[in-house]
């Protein structure tokens, strides 16, 4: 058979709530919160999405996350929610017009499905390492639901035709509209609108087409899964023709200018056994030191927040001190390399038990009360990292430093499946 020529994306028929469903369908990501989390969100929403993405919350309290029986009740659940109407597949291949809405910023993705070949040869690029365990759980969701449901958030370059044809798409009324709930994603709307038109669908395949490449922002381990699933049934496969669903994996896909990173802080156990004194004496051998009477947010790359005890200072990194490589350039490299190694003593950031992350959505207030309970000696304030810092390091084919970028708004699950 001769194999079909992949396009770096394609439409699919989506699996997605049925009219009026969504806002009792659709969920945060699987990633975002924990069990007890996910447990009391669901709690008396019997079609909620966790059913399926966190299913480990219909068995007794005490299961492994990661049982076999934890998937089979995802596949009972998915199969359940299908027999009811909740959630119908559309008769056609359809692309999807995807809003997020959070206070006053605004994005506007495409939902389609995304190459595993252009994946596999990095024109969709990669920026953190994964991690196997999280693969093999990815793995196994997918293989057990036959179908993806946690969406890869990709980002596209310049592109104004693409962004022409998705805001002309959400002028009609809308298929699917919600307001995200809960610990993570709360108040965030949530709108989908289904593009059936032929010609903006083939058009917006051949502007795809164009691009030279496309960028993972959140869902390494996902779109990771989804090539592991499409190597073992191409296997399997005698007849394979490459326009097999398993060849491509779902993704939400927004304008790489609309995105929003948010700062990703630092807190730290303990001053290393140093003195107050010793270690801003060591400080001021790398950074410029000015006292603020305030919480710093800093307003430029090179600078960082120090909160440390109930006071915060800024600091300035010397200029010479900033490499010019993607990787070595970046804010939390810079903070790592002249700070945390070598004054604070840890190496290792992915494993350190010393050092904690915080996310930028949780503001300062989040860093000032991990230190100001005891829990933490000092915190960190950082610059967000930039799509386009993202872009260079992908180009470059390097990897990012864990914790680099913390995106919102989140996309929500349950909104449109990839059935395999």
């Amino acid at each position: 058979m001769t194999p079909v020529r992949a396009s770096l994306v394609r439409p699919f028929a989506a699996l997605r709530p049925a009219p009026g469903r969504a806002p009792e369908v659709m969920a945060p990501p699987y990633d975002v919160l924990n069990t007890e989390e996910a447990r009391a969100l669901a709690e008396g929403r019997p079609w909620s999405f966790l059913h399926i993405s966190k299913p480990e919350i219909d068995l007794p309290p005490g299961t492994d996350p990661y049982a076999p029986e934890v998937y089979a009740k995802a596949a009972e659940n998915l199969k359940k929610m299908v027999a009811a109407g909740v959630l119908q597949q559309d008769e056609q291949a359809c692309y999807y017009a995807y809003r997020l809405i959070m206070g006053e910023h605004v994005q506007v993705g495409l939902v389609a499905a995304a190459s595993v070949a252009d994946y596999d040869t990095n024109r969709i690029r990669k920026h953190e390492f994964t991690r196997p365990d999280k693969e093999d759980d990815r793995v196994r969701q997918i293989e057990a639901l036959d179908a993806q449901t946690g969406p890869v958030l990709l980002a596209y370059p310049n592109a104004p035709e693409v962004d022409a044809i998705l805001a002309a798409a959400t002028q009609g009324a809308p298929d699917s509209d919600g307001i995200g709930e809960g610990v993570a994603g709360g108040g965030v709307r949530h709108t989908l609108w289904v593009i059936r038109d032929t010609g903006a669908i083939a058009r917006l395949t051949e502007l795809f087409d164009a691009l030279p490449a496309l960028y993972i922002a959140d869902g390494h381990h996902r779109s990771a899964s989804a090539s592991r699933i499409c190597a073992t049934r191409k296997a399997a496969n005698t007849a394979h023709s490459g326009a097999e669903p398993y060849n491509y994996f779902l993704s939400v896909i927004f304008p790489h200018h609309q995105m929003r990173i948010f700062d990703y802080n630092r807190v730290i156990k303990d001053m290393n056994g140093l003195t107050e004194a010793a270690f801003m004496e060591k400080v001021a051998e790398n950074f410029m030191i000015e006292m603020w009477g305030e919480a710093v947010k800093p307003a430029t790359p090179g600078e960082f927040g120090l909160y440390l005890n109930g006071r915060w200072m800024k600091l300035t990194i010397r200029p010479d001190l900033i490499p010019a490589d993607p990787v070595g350039r970046l804010d939390v490299s810079l903070l790592q390399n002249n700070l945390i190694t070598p004054i604070l003593g840890i190496d290792d950031p992915r494993r350190d038990k010393r050092i904690d992350f915080v996310g930028g959505i949780r503001g300062l207030g989040g860093l000032e009360k991990r230190v100001d309970s005891g829990e933490m000696a000092l915190a960190f304030s950082l610059h967000a990292t930039s799509m386009e810092d993202l872009m260079a390091v992908a180009d470059a084919n390097e990897v990012m430093p864990p914790k680099s970028t913390w995106f919102e708004p989140k996309l929500a699950d349950g909104l449109a499946s990839h059935l395999l």
